[in-house]
């Protein structure tokens, strides 16, 4: 049983049914003038239009990329183009922002973390006092991914803008479990990542608002309006726009489900174990997604365990290499080392259900201590 979809997504069967059918039928080269290649384009076109369509903005403003870390690392990268190359995160940002700061230390794009609350809430008056003359970008995730609170993006959004900063956000997390509308938003980038909403692997897109004042990450041909050069993933691409589709047209039944499964989990967390522990803001934040820490447990034997009985979850970020060590997103918050070692993420997922909820209790029940 599956209950690790802040990791990754099983793949639509629609969505994939589609992959399939483009890489056996329509296999021309987008950049090529004949038939073939030219109705490989038309498809590109058509997944742009629908990804542009489930965060409300345009495609002219979607640009492709293998997925959210790449998308990170362009607007980053970006910096160093930029006469103001001060750049602003936090202390629970995913590596794939952090560990780029630091290695862009050395090239003098410069960066500073905020500190957030014992929730996972970003400090915006920390946010304030680390603006200065050079800042030239603040970028915050939209919510976390190993304890689901969703930033104030709105207020850091507004105060950037009075100061004449850019902001991008992370939202790999979101895409069908929270609205994202850019347009209202005002972000001026945007991450996000096929396989976290139910597409393939290795394609994502990076939202730009003034693509014309973007500069390029990877050089060479002229794909994406010579912002990444490339030959397109035709058939990933496609079935990324189409699980862009299916999540928005689902989003309503989706979070009302990862819901009510959230609710009868912990409740019975609740009703079987003593000093159950809930990390991160239990109100803002990502529908199915529980971090939970249960005392006197070693999460890497519980991890051992569950899987012996077939059951997945996680530790912590799924970006870690299988490492099992104190989570820094969880010691950001204030838990302890034992605290910390001792948390479990469980993230649902459209086709769990409750019975499924149920065997997950019966199981941790004769695994863990209480």
């Amino acid at each position: 049983m599956y209950f690790d979809h802040s990791a990754t997504t099983p793949v639509h069967p629609d969505v994939q049914n589609l992959i399939n059918s483009i890489n056996h039928e329509i296999y021309g080269n987008p950049s090529s003038i004949y038939h073939l290649g030219q109705k490989a384009r038309s498809i590109i076109e058509n997944a742009r239009n629908q990804i542009a369509k489930s965060i409300n903005t345009t495609s002219e403003k979607i640009i492709f990329t293998s997925g959210g870390t790449e998308a990170n690392n362009h607007v980053l990268w970006s910096m160093l183009k930029r006469k103001k190359n001060h750049v602003i995160s936090n202390v629970i940002e995913h590596p794939a922002i952090i560990k780029v700061l630091q290695f862009l230390t050395d090239l003098n794009v410069n960066h500073s973390l905020i500190q957030v609350n014992n929730q996972g809430i970003i400090d915006i008056d920390d946010l304030i006092n680390k603006i200065n003359n050079n800042t030239g970008l603040i970028s915050i995730m939209m919510a976390n991914n190993e304890i689901g609170t969703i930033q104030p993006l709105d207020n850091v959004i507004k105060l950037a803008h009075d100061k004449g900063i850019l902001v991008h956000t992370d939202a790999v997390q979101c895409l069908g479990k929270i609205d994202i509308d850019v347009e209202k938003l005002g972000v001026d980038f945007l991450s996000l990542s096929a396989h976290k909403f139910y597409g393939p692997k290795g394609v994502g897109i990076l939202y730009v608002k003034n693509p014309e004042k973007m500069h390029p990450l990877i050089i060479g041909g002229n794909q994406e309006n010579s912002l990444r050069g490339g030959t397109e993933n035709v058939a990933s691409i496609a079935g990324m726009g189409l699980a862009a589709e299916i999540a928005i047209n689902c989003i309503e039944n989706t979070i009302k489900h990862l819901k009510t499964l959230e609710k009868q989990f912990k409740d019975a967390l609740n009703n079987n174990f003593k000093n159950i522990m809930y990390n991160g803001n239990q109100i803002k934040k990502i529908p199915g997604l529980v971090s939970a820490s249960f005392p006197n447990n070693d999460s890497k034997i519980m991890l051992i365990r569950l899987d012996r009985e077939k059951i997945y979850v996680s530790n912590g970020s799924a970006c870690g290499a299988g490492d099992v060590k104190p989570s820094p997103v969880l010691s950001a918050i204030g838990l302890d080392d034992a605290s910390n070692l001792s948390t479990l993420r469980f993230s649902f997922g459209r086709t769990n259900n409750m019975e499924e909820i149920k065997f997950l209790i019966d199981k941790l029940k004769i695994i863990a201590s209480y």
